[in-house]
């Protein structure tokens, strides 16, 4: 089934332009202009994807970006924030606010269409047998093991459910709070200094396959997983 696709810019021609391709790519794309118009699209129809203009008049789309955030309902809408803004500092506000990848403007429509299928495919991580894969790591669902290159990696039962739920999210920054509601539960009221004794642990696992650096730290924010050499 192809993905449904929510275009929120303010830009009619360049709005004209993405929608033309995901359209020919076969996709069932929408296009808004405002935030205001994202939200009452969203609440009639819940796309599987949303592609985001930072700058907007009136609501950024960092600001409607961390909006989705905070509401259960689209907290997981998968969300790549479309900008001409290319500073380091400008990509961390990004995914601090909560999207999970970037395409800098200008951009082909090819480029658009593959960032879209990476972003899906991290968001659905899980294939027909329940595994979930990350660079060298594997992790399968239904047996609830984890696996670097054959070897197995041994985990405490929070260990693997944090490590599991940053397989299903990767390169989107958490803070400490958002990760004590994923992976604790919303009602599990513990300190914040529990998510860094339990990454502490996760790390220590990973060091021993040589994979810890996949754990990374966002200073001030808290933290993010990204599989990379």
């Amino acid at each position: 089934m192809q993905p449904n696709v929510l275009v929120v810019e303010d830009e009619s021609a360049i709005r004209d332009m993405i929608q033309f391709a995901l359209r020919r790519a076969g996709m069932d794309v929408h296009g808004v202009a405002d935030a205001r118009e994202a939200l009452n699209r969203i609440s009639e129809h819940r796309p599987d994807i949303i592609l985001m203009d930072w700058m907007m008049p009136g609501v950024s789309g960092i600001e409607l970006t961390r909006r989705l955030r905070r509401e259960p309902l689209t907290a997981d809408i998968p969300i790549i924030m479309l900008t001409a803004k290319v500073t380091e500092d400008d990509k961390v506000a990004g995914l601090e606010a909560g999207t999970d990848d970037y395409v800098i403007k200008p951009f082909s429509p090819r480029e658009l269409i593959a960032r879209i299928q990476a972003v899906l495919r991290r968001s659905s991580p899980a294939d027909e047998q329940g595994v979930i894969e990350a660079g060298e790591l594997q992790l399968d669902t239904l047996s609830r093991r984890v696996l670097a290159q054959g070897q197995e990696v041994h985990l405490g039962p929070t260990e693997y459910r944090l490590l599991e739920f940053f397989m299903g999210n990767q390169g989107r920054a958490y803070s400490r709070s958002q990760l004590l509601d994923h992976v604790w539960g919303a009602n599990a009221y513990l300190e914040e200094r529990t998510v860094d004794v339990h990454i502490r642990r996760l790390r220590k696992a990973l060091e021993d396959v040589g994979l810890d650096h996949f754990v990374q730290t966002v200073r001030g924010h808290g933290y993010r997983f990204l599989a990379e050499s």
